[in-house]
């Protein structure tokens, strides 16, 4: 990487860093109060008589999910909003028109919702631990299934907000496609509770891979194979990193 090319990522990913501490009451506080509410509701009321899940207390082992439900969503969200709100603000061009390559460009708003996915994971991770003690059984598998999970759906939200012709249209994959396949990704249940057509069903669902691969390294267990995780989440990260390039190479949506 040349100095030109590192200092435009750096510069990118400094923005988007900026953005979320100065809107911090609206990327970190939201998230944070959703999480406890619902270690409190699930966790705690309903944990309480449905006991163990998989061999884990139930506060225990909801905490993989609700961990990874936060980064997923956040990083999604942040991405989609930043960079429709560039092309809204027309501010996009700016960047387009400059020496920057693509694949810079696209890193930048990455690396921006990669952070703020992570940060909002820790905060629920510190908030978890009030409730209940996890010890880490693999800190490697821990850290790289979030790190995937969120480069994954931040590039999901980019592709997104390229499409994207009003602020109405990057509310309607979180809403309609995001949040169904998050609750039947395995969060709140194992798999193995549902009926076969089910449990083929569930394996279609990508979320699904992505919260037992972190629900592996936190806990142990995993109602998949590690690698298929693995396999899966690089996949996707290939893909719509190729697509995400192609989409700012052909300029669609952004030069019209």
């Amino acid at each position: 990487m040349s100095h030109p090319d590192l200092v435009a990522l750096a510069t990118i990913a400094r923005r988007e860093v900026m953005r979320i501490l100065r809107i911090w009451t609206q990327t970190l506080i939201p998230p944070a109060i959703t999480m406890t509410l619902y270690f409190m509701i699930f966790g705690g009321l309903i944990g309480s008589r449905v006991g163990k899940m998989g061999g884990l207390d139930y506060m225990a082992f909801i905490v993989p999910g609700l961990v990874m439900m936060s980064v997923i969503q956040n990083s999604y969200g942040n991405i989609s909003s930043s960079f429709f709100g560039a092309k809204f603000g027309r501010y996009i061009e700016e960047l387009l028109v400059s020496p920057a390559p693509d694949w810079v460009i696209l890193a930048g708003y990455v690396a921006g919702a990669v952070l703020r996915g992570v940060m909002v994971g820790v905060i629920v991770m510190a908030i978890a631990m009030l409730f209940t003690t996890v010890h880490v059984a693999h800190p490697l598998v821990t850290v790289t299934a979030v790190l995937l999970g969120a480069v994954i759906f931040s590039l999901a939200g980019f592709v997104n907000a390229v499409f994207a012709k009003k602020f109405d249209d990057i509310a309607i994959v979180p809403t309609f496609i995001l949040t169904p396949l998050t609750y039947l990704g395995g969060v709140f249940y194992s798999i193995t509770l549902l009926p076969s057509w089910a449990q083929t069903a569930t394996y279609a669902n990508p979320i699904f891979y992505m919260v037992n691969a972190f629900r592996y390294g936190l806990l142990g267990q995993s109602d998949v194979q590690l690698w298929q995780a693995y396999v899966l989440m690089l996949a996707f990260t290939g893909a719509l990193g190729g697509f995400a390039l192609w989409l700012l190479r052909k300029g669609v949506g952004l030069r019209s």
